[in-house]
């Protein structure tokens, strides 16, 4: 085993100059709609969300000191864990918010339970990977197994409903997949399938359709399924190259903009901050995707490269889908920005994937 040394250390950094300003435009998005009832508190969302940071940094921290190599013994009862969460949102236990029923309610507690889900299949889908090497070419015995959790898994957090965690956590999947080197042909046939079953996904549901039409053309419906897409684009094209100043949206502060400290926190830095601004913030995902991928690639063994790609791809999917979404490239689809969108349960679990990964890189030997 390669001797250890101190974790990458400008992932950490472009990790915490993410964190950093997730929580400066959480306060600047959320203050004046806070201010009013039931919250009567400029802070609520700023105090909760730094509460979750100093949580998810200080478990990061632990994570980093943790040799990796002991999730090995935890995949099979992580992933017990995961599947036993996911039921258990969908009982009394489970909290309805917005229509959907995504968080498990433990009294003094409730979270979002699909996010540690993807954590701990990834670490199951690592771990069964790695063993498989000699028969990862086989569709019955090296990919069906993995596909078979991660489309269970993906249906239930699809109940919920859910379609864009699920697509993020099978997506993520697929790229471990083609990391460990499963044929290429097979990708591509399951993939084409996975497209149709998300259009499936789409059509059955009014909700979902309206959301796609939307996408298309967001002018047919401007007070509608259209409302939040022409909102963000709004946003964005009148923060121009420099912004109009941090806390001084005017699509935030007067209300106009929906989710805007969580889905569409982008949104409000494009405005506020302004091109400039919103590119710092692509470009410093660009970096973390980059250093991820490049800790994938180095690790000392095959379980370290296929956890480390799943949970840089895990992130990175994550990030793009959302920024497609608010620069309506994507349709409309209820996800979040990793590290700048208000949301404890999402900001505590990436945090800690990031701490797997930085500890990971201490057993890289340099070159």
């Amino acid at each position: 085993m390669a001797k250890k040394k101190s974790p990458d250390f400008i992932l950490f950094i472009t990790v915490m100059m993410l964190l950093s300003v997730g929580i400066v435009m959480v306060f600047s998005s959320s203050s004046y709609y806070a201010m009013f009832p039931p919250f009567n508190n400029p802070f609520h969302f700023l105090l909760r969300q730094l509460v979750h940071a100093v949580i998810g940094v200080f478990i990061m921290g632990l994570m980093v000191k943790y040799d990796y190599h002991e999730l090995k013994r935890w995949a099979k009862y992580l992933l017990i864990t995961g599947f036993v969460l996911l039921l258990a949102v969908l009982t009394p236990l489970g909290e309805s918010r917005l229509g959907a029923q995504r968080w498990l309610n433990l009294g003094f507690y409730s979270f979002q339970p699909s996010e540690l889900v993807k954590f701990c299949i990834i670490v199951f889908t690592a771990y069964g990977l790695s063993r498989k090497r000699d028969k990862i070419q086989s569709f019955t015995e090296g990919m069906l197994p993995f596909l078979m959790v991660a489309g269970a898994a993906g249906l239930l957090i699809l109940k919920e409903p859910d379609l864009g965690t699920a697509m993020t956590l099978v997506a993520t999947i697929f790229v471990m997949m083609f990391a460990a080197g499963v044929r290429i042909s097979h990708i591509i046939g399951i993939g084409a399938a996975g497209v149709g079953a998300v259009l499936a996904a789409i059509f059955s549901e009014e909700y979902r359709y309206n959301r796609f039409m939307a996408f298309l053309d967001p002018q047919k419906d401007p007070s509608g399924a259209g409302w939040q897409i022409l909102n963000s684009l709004m946003s964005i094209g009148s923060g121009g190259l420099l912004g109009t100043g941090l806390g001084q949206g005017r699509h935030s502060k007067f209300l106009y903009l929906p989710e805007r400290q969580t889905d569409f926190i982008f949104a409000v830095i494009g405005e506020e901050l302004g091109f400039i601004g919103g590119a710092l913030v692509i470009l410093l995902f660009i970096m973390f995707i980059w250093r991820g991928f490049k800790i994938a690639i180095t690790a000392p063994d095959s379980f370290g490269s296929l956890l480390a790609a799943g949970i840089v791809s895990g992130i990175g999917l994550q990030a793009i889908i959302n920024l497609g979404v608010v620069t309506s490239t994507l349709p409309v689809t209820g996800i979040t920005l990793p590290f700048l969108s208000f949301g404890g349960t999402s900001l505590v679990f990436t945090l800690m994937g990031v701490g797997v990964l930085l500890n990971i890189s201490r057993y890289i030997t340099p070159k």
